[in-house]
């Protein structure tokens, strides 16, 4: 990717999250299209792919007769897009990859209070502090390597991947939403300037830049790098598995040990939208659970729930003391790494 080209990918999320509270008030809400032969329905706008979320989608309309019109793209598009509609958005459930733009879009007044049954479900630590949405899943974010590099070797934090004898040897894809909310924890954590060092220290070791977490996992698996910045759910969900590749977790209590998570939420338009409150109970319930555990190797969320093979416990894993809602402030975050030239 160009310089040229990632400073235009910057321009369409640094504007996503000026518009986001600008745009969510006001005007009327639409009123959702009446459905054919009395058809229950509902409009879900995605931040989530097609092939994670798609499946578990089909799984509620057959169990519960509701007709669901998924819009897919990615976060930072699906959240610009109802930050634009404001209260005239279609929209009555969006689904988002990570915490910051559900907080972002929950601070304009996007959102219409959830369910205590919904929001209690989840503990207090992965959900919203004022009942506007509520965590789906757990993704912890992770150095995946390669088996060639050994274990040893491998840092539990990222600061240490400055270093001479990782130049060219790391991927990263800076315009991501899950590395652009680890950079907005890492803020929080060690503050702005010591991150804007290790921004800075990162862009001049060489490191290989990606569109995306599976397009690192695959050069980690195939050698083209030997470490990159990912969440650990790449790894279950790739169509094979990968041969080669190896998952360090963070150091506890440090930024790389950042567990965001999935998060769902009804629009203030739909607030008395049974079909979307039906929706969100759903994807909080075991056996929605229990698919994110075994089909999308992320964590499930409410108790009595196992969590994905061959992975620690969420609760072994020492995340950092963060309110997942303040990674919101992806504005600053990505200025940030406009100002070092990662995008």
């Amino acid at each position: 990717m160009t310089r040229s080209t990632r400073r235009g990918v910057l321009a369409g999320a640094f504007l996503t999250v000026s518009l986001l509270v600008a745009a969510c008030g006001g005007g009327t809400p639409a009123e959702p299209a009446p459905a054919e032969d009395g058809q229950r329905s509902l409009t879900l706008y995605s931040g989530r792919d097609e092939d994670l979320i798609g499946p578990l989608i089909q799984q509620f309309q057959e169990q519960s007769g509701i007709t669901v019109d998924t819009r897919y793209g990615s976060t930072t598009e699906m959240a610009a897009q109802l930050g634009e509609e404001g209260a005239n958005t279609p929209a009555q459930v969006f689904l988002s990859q990570e915490s910051g733009a559900l907080g972002a879009l929950a601070d304009g007044g996007a959102f219409a209070p959830l369910p205590g049954d919904v929001t209690g479900a989840v503990p207090a630590e992965y959900t919203s502090t004022d009942g506007s949405w509520v965590g789906l899943t757990g993704r912890a974010r992770v150095l995946a390597y390669n088996t060639r590099v050994p274990e040893a070797e491998v840092p539990a934090d990222v600061k240490e991947l400055t270093g001479p004898e990782w130049n060219g040897r790391v991927g990263i894809a800076p315009t991501n939403a899950s590395f652009q909310a680890f950079v907005t924890a890492m803020r929080l954590v060690d503050g702005d300037d010591a991150t804007r060092q290790w921004l800075t220290d990162i862009r001049d070791n060489d490191p290989q830049i990606f569109p995306r977490n599976t397009a690192i996992l695959e050069a980690v698996d195939n050698g083209a790098v030997d470490v990159g910045l990912i969440n650990h759910y790449y790894v279950a969900a790739a169509e094979t598995t990968p041969a080669n590749t190896a998952l360090k977790f963070g150091a506890p209590g440090t930024a790389s040990a950042l567990v965001n998570v999935t998060g769902a939420a009804i629009l203030a338009g739909a607030a008395e939208s049974a079909e979307a409150q039906e929706l969100v109970a759903f994807l909080v319930s075991q056996p929605a659970q229990e698919y994110f555990a075994t089909e999308t190797g992320e964590y499930p969320l409410i108790e009595g729930v196992a969590g994905p093979a061959d992975m620690p416990a969420l609760a072994e894993m020492g995340a950092p003391d963060v309110d997942l809602a303040d990674l919101k402030d992806l504005d600053a975050t990505t200025q940030l790494l406009t100002e070092v030239g990662l995008l």
